[in-house]
């Protein structure tokens, strides 16, 4: 699992108009829940079920 920072780099995340995390495959908005083997959230993808790790 990449972290989001990697994704946006290597444009596998996007940004909508409003700030929001995209899948750039699948033009979804990512759902957000925590991450419970330790800090920060997992970001994933309803569509193509990707995932995404979030610190901080």
């Amino acid at each position: 699992m990449e972290s989001v920072r990697k994704g946006l780099r290597s444009e596998q995340i996007t940004k909508d108009t409003y700030e929001r995390l995209v899948c750039a495959e699948c033009g979804e908005n990512l759902d957000t829940r925590d991450n419970p083997e330790g800090l920060g959230k997992i970001r994933r993808c309803p569509e193509c079920g990707r995932e995404w790790q979030q610190v901080g």
